[in-house]
């Protein structure tokens, strides 16, 4: 397996399209993680994290987002993701189905799993917990002022069209082994590189929802934010977060780290306090 998989499945969603779970599976999961990517990647890229909690018997499953593993990411609505995380959940409850379930979303994954959480899963039983890296709340890459209200305008009348853009990858992490294996995953055709004008509205007005309605949130929260994210705003992320219930909310903040916590040099800190925050809701 390139990622380290102990084993690979599909996820078959409701309108047909086959998706690809990957699965690292110790011999007797206590807990799974049900990991949801970012934008522009792919599910391998949870290997890291997915290797460190299968050492601590806890296991990660994560499918590809669909309108990705093409070089441009389209989509043609947000709620598509829901759906398909609503059919990765049933599945997830159905593979492992004696053990708690945690949902755990990076940048855009963060911002679909806070939908989720909010619209799709309020009152799931079997949900424990969400563990955020991230979460894509509002932009911060740097963009001419023009390209948001265009980005709004053009999703509907050339849905296709790409977003003119810097190049990201060199924006997400401080470790250069991880930086090439990005490079050589876009070169394989693994991950994406270019947004659509379609993607990019469909994420504008997710996140507008979730700055409406966060208030509504009311599910316990490990929430990482790197302080020098470059992808998503990190200030918007730690204001909308301070307002949730702080019973509810374990919150980490790495002022250095670039926008993937778990590919960061300090990721061993990160795990090691999830880890523990998982022992404590599982035990």
């Amino acid at each position: 397996m390139r990622f380290s998989e102990t084993k690979l499945d599909v996820l078959k969603t409701r309108d047909g399209t086959e998706l690809d779970i990957h699965i690292w599976e110790p011999e007797a999961p206590k807990a799974v993680l049900m990991a949801i990517h970012g934008g522009l990647a792919h599910a391998g890229d949870y290997v890291t994290p997915a290797l460190y909690f299968k050492e601590k018997d806890i296991a990660t499953v994560s499918y590809d987002l669909r309108g990705h593993k093409q070089e441009k990411i389209f989509i043609s609505s947000f709620d598509q993701y829901l759906e398909d995380t609503a059919d990765f959940l049933a599945w997830t409850k159905k593979t492992y189905p004696d053990i708690p379930v945690f949902v755990m979303g990076h940048s855009m994954g963060g911002l679909i799993a806070t939908h989720f959480g909010i619209r799709y899963a309020a009152d799931e039983p079997r949900i424990k917990g969400y563990l955020l890296s991230s979460p894509y709340y509002k932009n911060a890459i740097k963009v001419s002022p023009v390209m948001i209200p265009l980005v709004k305008l053009l999703g509907s009348v050339i849905p296709k069209a790409v977003i003119p853009g810097p190049d990201l990858t060199e924006m997400l992490t401080h470790d250069e082994a991880i930086t090439r294996r990005h490079h050589q995953d876009e070169a394989d055709g693994l991950r994406g590189t270019k947004a659509t004008m379609r993607f990019g509205s469909e994420l504008l007005k997710a996140q507008k929802w979730v700055q409406e309605n966060f208030s509504k949130w009311d599910h316990p929260m490990f929430a990482v934010i790197a302080g020098d994210d470059q992808l998503a705003d990190s200030a918007e992320s730690e204001a909308l977060l301070k307002t949730m219930d702080s019973r509810l909310l374990t919150y980490v903040f790495h002022k250095d780290n670039f926008h993937e916590n778990f590919n960061e040099k300090n990721r061993q800190e990160t795990f090691d306090s999830m880890y523990e925050w998982i022992f404590d809701k599982i035990n």
